[in-house]
């Protein structure tokens, strides 16, 4: 019997697909994407087209080659991951390692660990972080993040008053930063459309400024914009955060943690990919640790409490490590070993594929 002819039959059908998942999506980034272009024009509008583009043509070769079938680039998927890939970097990046980055956030984040649903990393992040690791000098300028000469509007004043001025707009650090008004707007429509829930923003948001508080002797630099920006948009992100609501409380208040751990060990660029990246990882035992108490059975709180702890120390110890090897300059070592093993993952799975389709 052919596996793909078998049907199961759930218990719950929704009329839901990827693509309107990914549409409300998209609708809920413009009017961040609009602001932008009231800050710098076309400039940041040429680096979303473009890393939407090189994520698009990228899936579609892969598909292409790979799997004969290029149906996957019509969910959407590709599309959202260049738009948030877009909003990580300055409007003034070169476009081609915008095209670069695009490129592998969609094969090294999602294709070759078998496509949408199945990766284990934010492949918007992982994009991001390729680019980091192979322009550093780009990456690391001033002058990608900042243009006084083409600026159209400096300020917005609506409230008169500085800090709520600033939530509206304020032109600083990334294009998905300006306006964290219109992202947690956007992340408004998500909810009510039940795209996101509430518990991992909400554990994130708390455990971060909580921490904010405790160390408030330190000197920590951060971005609301980019603050709501990863909480609403990148750590939600479905395949690669936890299920249950404990799980995602959970799993949000450790971003948090992280955050402000790299924030005080001194990583001040990057640290909400680091975060979040490091978190995906351990999504599958937090799930496991974590999981909803199965109808008639004991709920082992001293297990599930235990289990917790020790990853708990597991997520802090690799934090450390993260950390260290940040200030070692090793962070591309890490970034070569996931490439050998997201290459090797990938034809060894075919390999695995391919026995079973010649039974």
């Amino acid at each position: 019997m052919r596996l793909d002819k078998i049907v199961y039959n759930p218990f719950v059908r929704a009329d839901e697909s990827a693509s309107k998942v990914m549409t409300d999506v998209i609708i809920a980034l413009i009017p961040s994407i609009i602001i932008s272009t009231l800050a710098y024009g076309f400039y940041p509008v040429a680096v979303i087209l473009v890393a939407i583009s090189s994520a698009i043509v990228t899936e579609y070769l892969f598909s292409a080659i790979f799997s004969k079938d290029t149906k996957s680039i019509g969910d959407g998927s590709a599309i959202i991951t260049g738009i948030l890939l877009a909003f990580t970097v300055g409007p003034f990046t070169p476009l081609y390692v915008v095209a670069f980055g695009g490129a592998t956030a969609v094969l090294f984040g999602k294709l070759l660990w078998g496509g949408i649903g199945r990766n284990r990393f934010n492949p918007a992040l992982v994009g991001r972080e390729f680019m980091t690791i192979f322009f550093p000098v780009i990456m690391g300028s001033n002058f990608i993040w900042h243009n006084k000469e083409v600026l159209n509007i400096k300020e917005i004043t609506i409230f008169n008053n500085d800090f709520f001025d600033h939530i509206f707009y304020n032109v600083s650090g990334s294009i998905g930063e300006y306006s964290s008004f219109f992202l947690i707007l956007g992340g408004i429509y998500l909810l009510i459309r039940q795209r996101i829930s509430w518990h991992i923003p909400f554990g994130m948001l708390v455990a971060f400024i909580l921490l904010v508080f405790v160390f408030s002797g330190y000197d920590l630099t951060y971005s609301f914009g980019g603050l709501f920006l990863g909480a609403i948009y990148m750590a939600t992100d479905m395949p690669t955060s936890t299920s249950s609501p404990k799980a995602k409380v959970y799993f949000g208040c450790m971003i948090g943690v992280v955050c402000i751990a790299c924030l005080v060990g001194g990583v001040t660029d990057g640290y909400f990919s680091y975060a979040i990246l490091l978190m995906n990882a351990f999504v599958e035992p937090i799930n496991w640790a974590l999981r909803p108490k199965v109808w008639g059975r004991d709920k082992q709180i001293f297990t599930r409490t235990w289990q917790t702890a020790l990853i708990t120390l597991a997520i802090l110890a690799t934090t450390i490590l993260v950390i260290y090897i940040h200030h070692l300059d090793g962070i591309k070592y890490l970034i070569y070993f996931f490439i050998v093993y997201s290459i090797v993952r990938f034809i060894l799975m075919k390999m695995d594929k391919n026995i079973l389709e010649s039974k």
